[in-house]
């Protein structure tokens, strides 16, 4: 078995590697680990949530082994756990920007999701193969697939927080993929509703919930639609009303920080793009470090405007990649 072939990691040396090492995990069998499956996949999401992307990673194969071992037994719970694996390997592929490798995870996770009959499950696995579709320029196919997971939503009768928060997030999703999409009315309308629907959700999501959403949460993925649409100006004034407190996750606290910076960076301030990637920096390094798309504005600002403060520690956080 040839676990340690499963990613080098964050320089993820061999990002392609991850099924390999998977489908070598799965041809070995249970690893036989005394730690109950569900506390193992909280630790995964906790690495996630804290941006310990290569911690993540290299703990998938051994989980997914375990994982689909339970799933013999054909129980709904145990089928929708594999899937929310396969969602959480997808989230992190995508994030440090493997799409290939993340839009096949995400159709596994759409497989288990719909043989579990969960419909949060299989909201999830839409979520993510949409994230993936857009990612890879397929804009029309991946809001296919997340309106299509709004209907399904939409129907359960939202009775429940955990269904509330599935919507709100269903609604979200779809707005930034009309945005990056250019359809400006419907990313629009979309962001309206989900920020409707989030405004009686606690302003703490429970933990284990699948879509931890809250209203900053909501107010988080304005900013981003805005930044979409080209509105920096718009962006930031939302952002205005943002702050990492409301946020629970070093994740979602460096993604606050990683969407202000992107907006500052639209609207031609390199000083305030510096300073909000700095605090990104200090809350969670990977947001900086392994994403693509902010390891470019880093580069840029290197190249653009070496002398603006914290330039230099941001060069040296993103590593040589930058």
């Amino acid at each position: 078995m040839r676990r340690r072939t499963l990613l080098s990691a964050v320089g993820l040396a061999a990002p392609a590697t991850l099924l390999t090492g998977l489908d070598d995990a799965l041809a070995s069998g249970p690893t036989g680990s005394p730690v109950p499956l569900d506390v193992r996949l909280a630790t995964a999401r906790a690495h996630f949530d804290a941006g310990h992307n290569v911690r993540l990673v290299k703990l998938l194969p051994g989980l997914f082994a375990d994982a689909h071992h339970a799933a013999r037994s054909r129980q709904e719970v145990s089928l929708a756990r594999l899937s929310i694996t396969y969602c959480l390997a997808s989230q992190v592929l995508s994030k440090i920007g493997y799409y290939e490798e993340s839009r096949r995870t995400a159709d596994r996770a759409a497989v288990y999701a719909d043989l579990s009959g969960s419909p949060l499950a299989a909201a999830a696995a839409a979520r993510e193969m949409s994230i993936v579709l857009r990612h890879l320029q397929q804009p029309a196919a991946a809001q296919h697939r997340i309106l299509d997971a709004v209907t399904k939503v939409e129907a359960t009768g939202l009775k429940t927080d955990a269904q509330a928060s599935a919507y709100a997030q269903m609604l979200c999703t779809t707005s930034y993929t009309a945005a990056v999409a250019g359809d400006r009315d419907q990313a629009l309308a979309m962001i309206s509703e989900a920020t409707r629907a989030a405004r009686y959700l606690p302003h703490e999501s429970p933990d284990g919930r699948i879509f931890a959403v809250t209203p900053a949460t909501v107010d988080l993925y304005a900013v981003g639609v805005h930044w979409a649409l080209g509105d920096a100006g718009r962006a930031l004034n939302v952002g205005r009303s943002l702050r990492a407190a409301q946020f629970k996750t070093a994740e979602r606290k460096g993604r606050m920080h990683t969407d202000l910076a992107r907006a500052w960076w639209r609207w031609g301030k390199p000083e305030q793009t510096a300073a909000e990637l700095l605090a990104a920096v200090r809350v969670s390094p990977g947001e900086v470090r392994d994403r693509p798309a902010i390891r470019k504005i880093v580069t840029e600002l290197r190249s653009r405007h070496p002398h603006v403060p914290g330039v230099r520690e941001l060069v040296a956080a993103a590593g040589a990649r930058a």
